[in-house]
Formats: structure tokens, sequence, C-alpha cells
């Protein structure tokens, strides 16, 4: 019996290859699928692999012999589309409404009540490029779910965006369409990324937090069926599946203020607090005997001695509840420490509990941090509850341990 009827479509790209093993394991799964490519396609893997994998003829041309109506049997048909991957080309075609092919007379002839999903592949500036970005916002604001992008070696032999999600995510993402997670869901807001604080309109000062846990978390939390706003610093490493809803800050002030915008405006079930957060902000910058305030433009000349003056900065973790619109929402902490003996850390989090009293405390050394392992110890209150090590574990008992306090309350 089919788990489900996939029209499988495919674009000019390298990344040709990873789709043929996520059609595979589709087909292997049960998935009844109907493979759609384009020309250019085809220049990376031949119509006889995928007729192999599949079992079924490959749909190439818009006028084929017989086939004149597939550009609509086949949408009426599918329970959800795929386009897999998804060239900048492509993308752009569909957002100005072009059908030069069958690929995109499929897109104009589709039903929006039904799922389309897409999977970028690119080189990171034509990610980057004004044209790609402003063709996907419109293509979301239509309906299109975009699945987003790895980071790493491209086939450019370039570093960045742009890489096809591995098939075994993609998989778990097309699945889940086909069998939703039951249970509660939860409306999340996940913070990550540090915040810059600036000195005059080129120069700030940050710290050296990546933003990978809250983009692992995002990730997760997505990949389960809860709605999740991301609220990211503008540089920080961004999650493989894309979230409800993507907000970027900056600075402090960028982040006190979308903060309570969101918690005043969004009736959220929790807030998963991973940024790292500046504790002090430029209050002034002394330079040629004057005391200037950082501003938003402009550059201070670099060629005399400046002194830079520092204000502390509020703990943003202290005020969560006050902001929400939910008396009861619950607040997940994280508190970083460098080195730090086990009498340390407990103090820490000790004092983290008595100031903010979050729901949970999530603690970090950075010693237990490396490009294999995260280590991490659960708090509820000063009270040690769990220890994970892995981005994956420390997701799995969040979910766990807020979906527990949902039922009680």
């Amino acid at each position: 019996m089919s788990r489900g009827k996939i029209l499988f479509q495919i674009s000019g790209s390298i990344a040709c290859y990873k789709a043929c093993q996520l059609l595979s394991r589709l087909v292997q799964s049960g998935f009844e699928v109907e493979v759609v490519a384009s020309k250019s396609a085809l220049a990376f893997v031949g119509e006889a692999t995928l007729e192999g994998l599949t079992g079924k003829p490959v749909h190439t041309d818009t006028f084929a012999r017989g086939q004149t109506m597939n550009h609509i049997h086949l949408i009426r048909w599918a329970d959800l589309v795929l386009l897999c991957p998804a060239s900048a080309n492509t993308i752009n075609k569909f957002a100005s409404g072009v059908a030069d092919d069958l690929l995109s007379t499929l897109f104009l002839a589709h039903d929006f009540r039904k799922p389309y999903l897409v999977a970028p592949a690119m080189n990171a500036q034509m990610l980057r490029h004004p044209a790609t970005q402003a063709s996907i916002e419109k293509l979301t604001e239509w309906g299109i779910e975009f699945l987003g992008t790895g980071s790493g070696a491209l086939a450019c032999g370039e570093v960045g965006e742009g890489r096809l999600l591995e098939p075994d995510v993609l998989y778990s993402l097309v699945e889940k369409r086909f069998a939703p997670v039951p249970g509660k869901k939860l409306e999340l807001l996940i913070t990550a990324g540090g915040t810059r604080e600036p000195i005059d309109g080129v120069r700030s000062i940050a710290n050296s937090s990546t933003g990978r846990t809250g983009a692992a978390l995002a990730d997760y939390f997505s990949s389960q069926g809860h709605r999740v706003t991301f609220l990211h610093a503008r540089d920080s490493s961004p999650p493989n599946v894309v979230p409800s809803r993507d907000i970027p800050f900056s600075s402090f002030a960028d982040l006190e203020k979308a903060l309570k915008k969101e918690l005043g405006q969004n009736r959220y079930d929790a807030v998963i607090h991973a940024a790292a957060v500046a504790d002090f902000t430029v209050d002034s910058v002394n330079t040629d005997g004057r005391a200037v305030k950082p501003e938003a433009d402009g550059k201070i000349d670099s060629q005399g001695e400046i002194s830079i003056k520092l204000k502390r900065t509020p703990k943003l973790v202290d005020h969560l509840r006050d902001q929400s619109l939910n008396p009861k929402l619950r607040v997940v902490a994280f508190k970083l420490t460098m080195g730090a003996d086990s009498a340390s850390r407990e103090r820490a989090v000790e004092t983290l509990a008595e100031r903010a009293r979050p729901d949970f405390i999530v603690h970090n050394d950075l010693s237990e941090i490396t490009s294999d392992a995260h280590g991490a110890t659960i708090y509820s209150g000063n009270k040690k509850i769990a220890t994970t090590g892995s981005k994956a574990e420390l997701a799995r008992r969040l979910e766990n341990y807020l979906l527990e306090t949902e039922a009680q309350r």
C-alpha cells in the first residue's frame, strides 16, 4: 500500500546525485513517486538512473506524445510536490511566472492546497543575490515552503551556504508531511547568536558565539512539528530547517526591542534563550579629549588615541515573563562558564536560578565543547536533572521537559 504520492521535480545542479539518494529512499520506504526532470538536470544525471530508481519513465517534455496534459494530470495525482534540487534559475523563473518547460508549467498549474517543498542548491553568491532572495520571499508569500540549505564546501571550491540538505534530513522533512508528529505542539521563541555593540558606524565589540546551538534547537523543534520563531544574530549560523518565522538582530538594543515586541504580541508557550547577550555596551567614546556617543553611521578617526566607556546592560532573561502575554510562559536559560571547577559551576547556576527563576537552566563549560561533542547539564531551579553529550540529545530532553510541564498546567 502506498504511503503517499510524491511529484519529485529535479532541476539542474551538481547536487542531483544527492537527489538520487533521496529518491531511492522514498521509493524503498513505500512512497509512490513520479519524477519530472529539466533538461539541465539530465546533464548531471541520466534518465536511465532516475527510471531505474523509480521503475517508471521520467517526465521531461511538455509536448511528449500522449502526455501533453501531464502538467494538469500530475498535479492532480500528487499529494505533495518536492523540487530537489532547486537551482537559482528555476527559483527565479517560478517567481517571474515563466512557463517555458515542464517544471515551470507544472508550477503554474499547482494546487496550493497541496504542499510544495523546495530544497535549494547553488553557489553562496547566487543564493545571496538580490534577485534570488526576492524570488524566495515572493514564493514564500505564495505558500511555497523552502527547506533551507546547508553550509560547507561547495562544488565551485568555495565554502559557504548553498549546499543541498543531506538526504536523511530531507527524507525526514518529507516523511513528516505524511505522518504528522502526534501530541501537543508548542509555540516557541528561540534566541541564538551573539550581540554586536557598535563603537561607530564600522566598528563594534562582539563575542565569539556562532549561534550553532540555537540553530540546532530550532532545527529539532521545527522538525518535530512545533512552531518556532527564530530570533538570531545577523551573522549567526542558520538552521537547516526553515523556522515558522525568522527575525534577525544586531545589538543588545535590537534584541531587547525584538523580545519585548514578540512576547507582547504573541502568546508563546516557552522561550529558549540561547543567545549570547552582551553584559556591557558602549556608553561613549573619548577621542581628542571629547566624549561622543556611538553612532550608527560615520567612522572615528583612527589616527589618534581613543578610550571607550562601557555601561552594564540589564539581564534580559530576568524580565521575559513580565513582558509575556502568557502568564504561564516557560523560560529556558543558558549559562556558560569557562574552565570552571564544579563548585564554581554550581554557584553560577544557583545565582542565575535565584535571580531570573527560569524553569530550566542549561549549563555549558567551554572545556566540554568540541567539534565532536557538546556537553551540557540541565537544571530545574538549582537541581541537576540531566546531562547530555550532544545538541541533538539536549534538544530531545528540553522537548520532553517542556511537554511534561505543559501537561501539568
